[in-house]
C-alpha cells in the first residue's frame, strides 16, 4: 500500500466523510476534498518544475493546509521535508542545504526566515508563502488539476525526517511509502482503531509522532483527526469534548503540564458523560514515570498508554495493550506489527530481565540514512534490525523496559547507573514536574552522577530535600552529587531531553546570568 493508492481508496468509500476538522477556522476535509487537493498540489508542483521523486520542504505550524501539503507532496510521488519550527538556524541551514529541497513552502510567521535561510544555500530554492489556515499563494495560476498521477510504489520515497541527535549535526532518516504505511498500521492495531475514531492531535507536525500516529493512523482506518494550532491545557479538554473526540496522543511533559493545571480550569473530567467517548490516551517520545501515568488516570478517569516509538520506526514499536488488558506501568508495552529484541554485549539475545541494546526488525524500520553510507551501515544489520542505541529489558510478561541512551549512561567507579532511574526517584517528589539525571566527568569514578529539575508553578523544594529523597530511595552511591533547579531543560524537536546538552546549557546559564548553577 502507498499513501496515494490509500487516499484515492478513500476518496471513493467515504468520499464525503469528514477527515480534518480545524478549530480555529471551524472548516472541514472531506476525503474527496483531500484528493481533490492532492491533484492540486501536484499540478502546481509540475508547473513549477517539481516532479515525481524531488524532494519538498515545510516549514510551517499545525493547521489544516500543513495536513494537506504533507500529505499531497507524498501521495503525487514527492518527498516530504517537515523543518522543525524551533530548531536554531545552524540546525536549519544544515537541514535544508542537505535536504536537496528545491521547493520550501513557509508559514507566514516563519517567512523572513525561511527566505534568509534559502538565499544562503549552494542550491535555488523556491519559497512559497503558505498559510496553516487558507493554503499556498502559487506563484502562477493553473487550469484544471492534472489526473493522471504518476503511480507511487511502495518502495518509493515518501518522508525525509531529520533526528535531532544529541552530538553532531542531526541524520536524514529516509523513509519510503512503504515504511510510513506499517508504521501507521502499527498504531492501527495496537489501539484499534476504525472509521467512528476520531483523533485530537496536539503535537507539532514536524514530529514523527503527529505525522504517523494521529494522521497516517486515521487516514488508514478511515476516521478523523482534529488539528488546532497548538497544544494549550486551557482549551485540550475542550477540544477533547466539543468535537467528540475518542483518543488522543500527548508526551510526558503535556501529562505533567495537564496534572499541574488541571484542578484549576474548573473542568470535572473524571466520571464525566461529556467525556464518555473518549476511549484512550496515548504516550511516547520520551520516557512516563509511573506516578504520572498512575495520577493521570486517578484525575481524569481516562486510560493512558504507556508505548514508544522510533523516527527510524516511523513512530511506533511498542505499546501497552488497550483496557482489559493489563498494562504494565514504567513499561511503553510489548511488540506490535514488528519483532522485538534486547541484545546482550556478547551480539546474542540477552536472557529476560538482563538489561542489553533494543533492536526492531519490520517493514516499518526506514530504508536509510540519506546520504550517509557510513551511519546506515552502523545502524542496520545485513539482516534488517536496526539498533535503536536505548538500553532496557524484557520481562518474562513480555514487556520492554527502557533504562536509558548507550550514549547517556552514567559509568561511576565502574558501574553502570540507568539516568532513569533517578528521574523516577526525583519526580515522586511532589514540587517536582521535570527531572533529568545526566553523566559528568570525574577524574577519580569516571562519572558522577548530576541532575536538573524543573518545580511546578507555586512549588518549592531544596537541592538537601531532593537528595534525601534519593538516598533513601537509591543509597548514596547513585545520589546525584548535585541536582540544579532550573526553568527548562534542552529538548529535540520530539520533545525527548537531550541530557548530553544539559552540562553545556547550564555554563551557559551561569556565564549569562552569574549565578550559581543549582539556581540556573
Amino acid at each position: 500500500m502507498t499513501i496515494q493508492e490509500i487516499i484515492n481508496t478513500l476518496a471513493t468509500d467515504r468520499k464525503d466523510k469528514t477527515f480534518l476538522i480545524s478549530p480555529e477556522s471551524g472548516e472541514q476535509l472531506t476525503f474527496s476534498e483531500l484528493h481533490a487537493r492532492v491533484d492540486a498540489v501536484s499540478t502546481h508542483l509540475d508547473a513549477l518544475g517539481c516532479h515525481a521523486g524531488d524532494h519538498v520542504a515545510l516549514f510551517m505550524d499545525n493547521g489544516q493546509w500543513t495536513v494537506t501539503l504533507l500529505l499531497a507532496i507524498m501521495a503525487s510521488g514527492r518527498v516530504v521535508v517537515p523543518l522543525n519550527a524551533i530548531a536554531g538556524d545552524s540546525q536549519l541551514a544544515y537541514v535544508l542545504e542537505h535536504c536537496d529541497a528545491s521547493i520550501l513552502f513557509a508559514s507566514p510567521q516563519h517567512l523572513s526566515r525561511a527566505r534568509t535561510l534559502s538565499e544562503k544555500l549552494q542550491r535555488p530554492v523556491t519559497v512559497i508563502p503558505a498559510c496553516p489556515d487558507e493554503g499556498p499563494q502559487w506563484t502562477s495560476n493553473i487550469g484544471a488539476a492534472n489526473k493522471t498521477q504518476s503511480r507511487v510504489e511502495p518502495e518509493s520515497n515518501a518522508l525525509l525526517m531529520y533526528t535531532s541527535g544529541t552530538t553532531g549535526k542531526p541524520k536524514g532518516v529516509l523513509l519510503s511509502h512503504g515504511n510510513v504505511v506499517a508504521g501507521g498500521m502499527n498504531t492501527v492495531e495496537a489501539h484499534a482503531l476504525s472509521a467512528e475514531d476520531r483523533a485530537l492531535c496536539v503535537l507539532p507536525l514536524y514530529h514523527i509522532n503527529a505525522q504517523i500516529i494521529t494522521v497516517i493512523a486515521p487516514l488508514l482506518s478511515g476516521g478523523s483527526v482534529v488539528m488546532p494550532h497548538r497544544f494549550s491545557t486551557r482549551t485540550f479538554w475542550e477540544l477533547l469534548r466539543d468535537y467528540e473526540c475518542t483518543w488522543f496522543s500527548v508526551v510526558p511533559t503535556i501529562v505533567a503540564y495537564l496534572l499541574e493545571r488541571g484542578d484549576t480550569q474548573g473542568l470535572d473530567v473524571c466520571n464525566n458523560p461529556d467525556y464518555a467517548r473518549v476511549r484512550f490516551g496515548r504516550s511516547a517520545s520520551s520516557a512516563l514515570p509511573a506516578t504520572s501515568h498512575q495520577a493521570f488516570e486517578r484525575v481524569f478517569g481516562i486510560p493512558l498508554i504507556e508505548t514508544m516509538g522510533l523516527t527510524e520506526t516511523a513512530a511506533q514499536i511498542l505499546s501497552n495493550p488497550l483496557p482489559p488488558f493489563q498494562a504494565q506501568y514504567g513499561s511503553p508495552g510489548i511488540a506490535y506489527r514488528n519483532e522485538v529484541k534486547i541484545v546482550a554485549k556478547d551480539g546474542q539475545e540477552a536472557p529476560r530481565g538482563e538489561v542489553g541494546e533494543l533492536m526492531v526488525r519490520g517493514d516499518n524500520v526506514m530504508k536509510e540514512y540519506y546520504k550517509n553510507p557510513e551511519a546506515t551501515k552502523e545502524s542496520l544489520t545485513q539482516d534488517g534490525w536496526l539498533r535503536s542505541g536505548d538500553l532496557g529489558y524484557q520481562n518474562q510478561e513480555d514487556f520492554f523496559f527502557i533504562t536509558g541512551r548507550l550514549k547517556e549512561l552514567i559509568i561511576k567507579g565502574g558501574e553502570n547507573i540507568a539516568p532513569r532511574e533517578i528521574d523516577d526517584v526525583l519526580q515522586k517528589h511532589d514540587a517536582v514536574l521535570e527531572a533529568a539525571t545526566y553523566a559528568e566527568i570525574d577524574m577519580h569514578y569516571g562519572h558522577e552522577v548530576m541532575a536538573c529539575v524543573v518545580l511546578k508553578s507555586g512549588k518549592q523544594a531544596s537541592v538537601s530535600e531532593l537528595r534525601a529523597l534519593c538516598e533513601k530511595e537509591l543509597g548514596k552511591y547513585k545520589t546525584p552529587k548535585d541536582i540544579h533547579v532550573v526553568h527548562w531543560l534542552p529538548r529535540g524537536p520530539s520533545g525527548k531531553v537531550q541530557r548530553l546538552k544539559i552540562a553545556d546549557m547550564l555554563d551557559e546559564l551561569m556565564s549569562d546570568q552569574g549565578m550559581p548553577a543549582n539556581q540556573a
